[in-house]
């Protein structure tokens, strides 16, 4: 059938992908697929027990760092997008559903997924 992982929440086997993301259709959760490449280095992966805010390459987050989204984000409430290559100054990181929270030009204050944005 399908050589999709599991879901890692509910251990589903009827996951199937959207975009950049794996999607359980149980349980709702969804997650970022990695690349083959990217499966053979856990050191990469983010685990829940770390405390370690990761981007989307690995790297490590520190509050006042500055990151630049990596896909186009639909904005709630709103018709507007955030664009690939937009840079966000001075982050600050949370413990939240969203990660990092910022302020973004011309949007204002939201809060943003990790597996989003990449370390400048």
């Amino acid at each position: 059938m399908s050589n999709l992982p599991n879901c890692p929440e509910c251990n589903s086997e009827f996951t199937y992908e959207m975009g950049y993301m794996l999607v359980c259709p149980e349980c709702a959760h969804e997650w970022a697929k990695k690349n083959p490449v990217e499966q053979d280095e856990p050191a990469v992966e983010q685990t829940a027990d770390d405390g370690i805010t990761r981007d989307a390459h690995g790297t490590e987050l520190n509050d006042g760092d500055t990151v630049t989204v990596i896909k186009d984000l639909k904005v709630k409430g709103s018709s507007s997008v955030v664009k690939v290559g937009t840079k966000v100054k001075n982050i600050r990181l949370s413990d939240s559903d969203h990660d990092i929270d910022c302020k973004i030009d011309g949007f204002g204050s939201m809060g943003l997924k990790s597996e989003f944005v990449k370390k400048v």
